[in-house]
């Protein structure tokens, strides 16, 4: 009695327990929606997945229990006799007999009147592998669901793109066969489920329960395709097959396969759990004989049947759409074979199973106990089951390698044609303006002058050696560091500068002031962010981590083309001041150029942990000499928690006892929940994909403080990141190697800093998926003309965007269908030696004027080789200016000569007696040489290449650069700087002298 109260009171408060988890954790997050002014979407959002998982559950729990109930009434006592069921073996043989040759006397008849219409007696040879079989099955759908269930419950709380799962179809089953050989404990823990089964039927009842739990679960995750599928905007373009739209594929065909997923575990669970029921009744196998389905057993899986087979008449009616995904030809989608032998087989496979679904439910309407055809049925199953293998996959083999392979071309031509097509409208390559590029090498000093700002914005700091000089110079405090360096353009005021390392300076173009010149800077800009890890390990208490190590301080920025003394960068804004200035510049012009106020950081990259602000406790501000300076923060983010129940709710919800004991709060304290950007807004919007790359903006995004949307403080700095609306379902597209074949960059969003307030901007509002997800949440984005002018002038073409699409026009440039059958013209990214290492070229931003174009302007470059060679066939731009913003060029070079390519140039570079052996003598004592991105730049009608090279020490590395290699046609320089490599270059006639090379012992010392 004792035990049984124990384990009363523990249910009781495991219960207890489990509620208070959920209620606290929808609390929390109701209070975390409301305060960054998105409650309408959580709120919609869990509306949506709690009726999904309550009409799931609900619907399978009461079809599984009722037909387990009423199999449990219907099925054969445990009284029945043993005699009983010797003498029906007798009726039964004898009717076999009769059955089985016509010659054998009836008049023997022995049956019993009351089993007079039992069907399908079978003795225990029969019987045993029968319920063995079945039991199997049944095991196998609980794995495969369970797999499905636990994937997703240990997959991101805010995944929600998550694709449809493998239904249960034959293929599962055959998979699950031939990887037996590797998985033998798999096997094991299958027949142990299934003999658990044949031992405790009674498990039915409780496995449908959780069954139907997990299916609930389970469709519940894709609540994003469900509310797609009610409120979804039109492709207004068709694919060629069908004819139908696109968004019967991206939006509803998903929706339907879903719909099979969970109807195929209901119906066959239930017919399967049924027949069990059935069959293991009257101690079946104990007595070695069943003697056979009774007329109601019989009317009960007659039903059952016609049900499921309704759901393999949907499953080929769906696979009939499903072609459009087919990887069987040379080219993606749906081939010859699909279209001329798989797809007529899955018609007449749909409408059998039609047929026979509806005589099954004929049949349980309208029984017959005495049906004469009974037999006839099960050899009509057994046909249809011969014709799934024979259509389903020995005709296609047949038709794919009698008629298609012999003339591949000749069948496969017009599928190539539609991959071709629907890949580049899929992936916007078709938007690509190709030009032909021919580089004529005229390239004059006087054009270097003419392209002045060009020169001065080439990228001779990348952002690794960046990165790690920041680490030495700029992080002041162990607890500080930069996690990335990010590329940007920023109009500033013109300074004059005792040295450029570029081309002699020219006038610049006024602006509407003429006493303020400005220019535009290719600038790399890094956030100088808290990271809590590296705070010493004795001072890692809670206080420390969640009251006074709250936020980082400032960011540096530094032109990408200027070198410092020492061969170290030049810092337009570095270090940490002690004035109201808060941070460094490099002179006045830099400080009216780039709006700095107050940088303190909150929200960032790397701010993964929770902190409270507002308490008695004042938070690290920055360091100040020997000392500290301390700060309040005083924002409009977080959610306050001064009242003790809220402080208690939050406890619960984060796992965090310390917080409802500590006395250091107030009742104005607040919790800052979700600081790392990418999970804030992963949170708020978690049916986008986003961008790997935030980066930090610094701009008045309300200077005349009218815009609600942004606080009318001195904040000045934003986290901006790309986001991404994607697809798997577009019809013929290729996925490739990413499992997407739909994609665009659709949104950009907006993180304030300090506030941690967030904002979406629809930057695409062509892309039918955004528009279906505007419609569904109304509240969520804006239109890209209300993001600030000062923000709206940093929006870059992002990189990973651009590397897909750069990757799928690899292969899909080609567009006439021989040529990509043959593969005779694929492109690929070339290598280039980075540190002394060969790597894939990535891409890389510039401010120059593209050819044919009369301006300069912020672009994103890729070169492309053909496949297996080193010369340049073309390159790829991507434009990030003003009206020009998302426009794609590709320049391609005459095929009939010879353009160097990144890897041409690097040999050059490497083989050039005097570079590689000055490259040597730096590779020793403690010091290693890092050649750096080997940027091609177009200039004029011409291709100019530059490399720059870095020097670091082996131990406490400090990257300087202390060379600028520049290579034009047949002329390679490595001097000190940019500017003379170009005299050496451009004025040859004039000093023909060899390149400038710094002597060894001039060379910057290492660290």
């Amino acid at each position: 009695m004792f035990w049984k109260w124990c384990f009363r009171l523990l249910i009781l408060f495991l219960g207890l327990w489990l509620l208070l988890d959920l209620l606290s954790r929808i609390g929390a997050e109701i209070f975390w929606f409301q305060e960054v002014g998105y409650l309408q979407v959580f709120l919609l959002r869990v509306v949506t997945w709690g009726s999904l998982w309550v009409v799931v559950t609900g619907i399978t729990a009461v079809y599984l229990l009722a037909n387990l109930t009423l199999a449990q009434r219907l099925k054969y006592p445990r009284s029945l006799q043993i005699q009983q069921i010797k003498g029906e073996e007798v009726g039964f043989s004898h009717e076999l007999k009769n059955f089985l040759s016509p010659q054998y006397s009836r008049r023997d008849d022995v049956r019993a009147p009351r089993y007079s219409q039992h069907f399908l007696t079978l003795k225990l040879r029969w019987l045993f592998p029968l319920v063995l079989v079945l039991s199997l099955l049944l095991a196998l759908m609980l794995f495969h669901y369970g797999e499905i269930a636990i994937s997703y419950w240990h997959s991101s709380v805010s995944k929600a793109n998550l694709p449809i799962p493998e239904r249960f179809r034959p293929e599962i089953i055959w998979q699950f066969f031939k990887e037996i050989g590797s998985h033998i404990w798999y096997l094991g823990l299958l027949v142990g489920i299934a003999i658990a089964l044949l031992i405790y039927p009674q498990l039915l009842l409780a496995i449908a329960v959780l069954f139907g739990i997990g299916l609930g679960f389970t469709l519940s995750q894709h609540w994003a395709k469900v509310l797609q599928y009610f409120q979804h905007v039109t492709f207004n373009n068709s694919e060629p097959l069908f004819g139908e739209d696109i968004s019967f594929y991206v939006f509803s065909l998903p929706v339907w396969e879903l719909l099979e997923l969970w109807l195929m575990g209901l119906f066959l669970y239930g017919f399967v759990a049924v027949s069990l029921t059935y069959l293991l009744s009257g101690d079946s196998l104990s007595q070695g004989i069943f003697p056979g389905f009774s007329p109601q057993q019989q009317r009960h899986l007659s039903g059952l049947g016609g049900c499921l087979m309704l759901l393999v008449a949907l499953s080929y009616w769906l696979s009939r759409y499903e072609l459009v995904y087919s990887t069987r030809g040379v080219s993606y989608g749906a081939s010859y074979t699909d279209v001329t032998a798989q797809l007529p087989a899955y018609n007449l496979l749909c409408i059998l199973a039609v047929a026979i679904a509806f005589y099954l439910l004929w049949q349980t309407l309208f029984w017959r106990p005495k049906f004469q055809y009974r037999q006839q049925v099960l050899y009509g199953l057994g046909i249809y089951l011969i014709l799934v293998v024979v259509t389903g996959s020995i005709l296609p083999n047949a038709v794919q390698y009698l008629i298609v392979e012999p003339n591949e071309l000749q069948r496969e031509q017009p599928y190539i044609q539609r991959t071709i097509a629907l890949t580049r409208q899929a992936f916007d390559l078709e938007a690509i303006d190709a030009r032909i590029f021919n580089p004529q090498g005229t390239l004059t000093e006087a054009d270097i002058q003419k392209n002045d700002l060009t020169i001065r914005n080439i990228r001779l700091w990348d952002e690794r050696p960046l990165l790690e000089t920041n680490r030495q110079l700029q992080q002041i405090r162990p607890y500080y560091r930069f996690p990335d360096a990010d590329i940007d353009r920023y109009t500033l005021a013109s300074e004059i500068t005792g040295r450029r390392p570029a081309a002699p300076p020219k006038l610049a173009v006024p602006d509407r002031e003429p006493t303020n010149a400005k220019e535009r800077r290719q600038v790399l800009i890094a956030a100088r962010e808290l990271d809590y890890s590296t705070v010493p390990q004795q001072a890692q208490t809670w206080i420390n981590r969640h009251l006074i190590y709250t936020h980082g301080y400032g960011f540096t920025m530094s032109p990408v083309n200027t070198v410092g003394p020492g061969g170290l960068p030049k810092y337009f804004v570095k270090d940490i001041s002690d004035s109201s200035s808060a941070l460094t510049t490099s002179s006045e012009a830099i400080r009216q150029s780039i709006p700095i106020g107050q940088p303190r950081i909150y929200y960032g990259e790397i701010t993964n942990n929770y902190v409270m602000t507002g308490t008695l406790i004042k938070e690290l501000d920055y360091p100040s000499g020997s000392d500290n300076v301390y700060n309040t923060y005083d924002g409009q983010g977080g959610i306050t928690i001064g009242s003790l129940w809220r402080r208690w709710l939050f406890a619960i919800y984060l796992k965090d006892w310390q917080m409802p004991l500590t006395r250091d709060f107030l009742p104005d304290t607040k919790i800052l929940l979700r600081r790392n950007v990418k999970q804030r807004i992963q949170a708020i919007a978690p049916f986008l994909q986003f961008d790997s790359d935030p980066y930090l903006v610094t701009a008045n995004a309300n200077p005349d403080k009218t815009n609600p949307d942004f606080p009318n403080d001195r904040n000045y700095l934003y986290w901006m990141i790309d986001a991404y609306t994607t697809s798997d379902r577009y019809p013929y597209s290729d996925t490739g190697n990413e499992g997407i074949n739909y994609i665009r960059n659709s949104v950009k969003v907006v993180v304030d800093a300090y506030h941690g307030t967030v904002n979406f901007y629809i930057a695409d509002s062509s892309d039918p998926i955004i528009a279906t997800w505007s419609s569904i949440f109304p509240k969520l984005f804006k239109p890209l003309s209300a993001m600030p002018i000062s923000l709206r002038s940093h929006i870059r073409y992002p990189v990973d965007f651009f590397n897909i699409q750069s990757e799928r026009l690899m292969t899909y440039h080609m567009t006439d269908p021989q040529v990509f059958y043959n593969r005779e013209d694929e492109w690929q990214i070339p290598n280039e030696i980075y540190g002394s290492q060969a790597r894939p070229v990535e891409p890389y931003y510039l401010i120059t004027n593209l050819p044919s174009v009369p301006f300069e302007e912020f672009i994103l470059l890729l070169p492309y080789t053909p496949k297996q060679r080193t010369n340049l066939i073309a390159w790829l731009a991507a434009r990030s200016d003003s009206v020009n913003y998302g426009k794609l060029l590709l320049y391609i070079f005459p095929k009939e000569r010879l353009i160097y390519g990144p890897e041409q140039i690097e040999a050059l570079i490497n083989q050039d007696p005097v570079i590689s052996q000055q490259i040597s003598l730096w590779n020793r004592q403690g010091s290693r040489v890092i050649q750096g991105n080997l940027l091609v730049i177009p200039i004029e009608q011409s291709l100019l290449y530059v490399e720059p090279i870095y020097l670091e020490a082996s131990q406490n590395s400090l990257p300087t650069l202390v060379r600028v290699v520049v290579a034009y046609e047949n002329r390679i320089v490595m001097t000190q700087t940019l500017e003379q490599s170009l005299q050496a270059i451009f004025k040859s006639e004039v000093t023909p002298a060899p390149a400038i090379i710094r002597p060894v012992e001039q060379a910057v010392p290492p660290g």
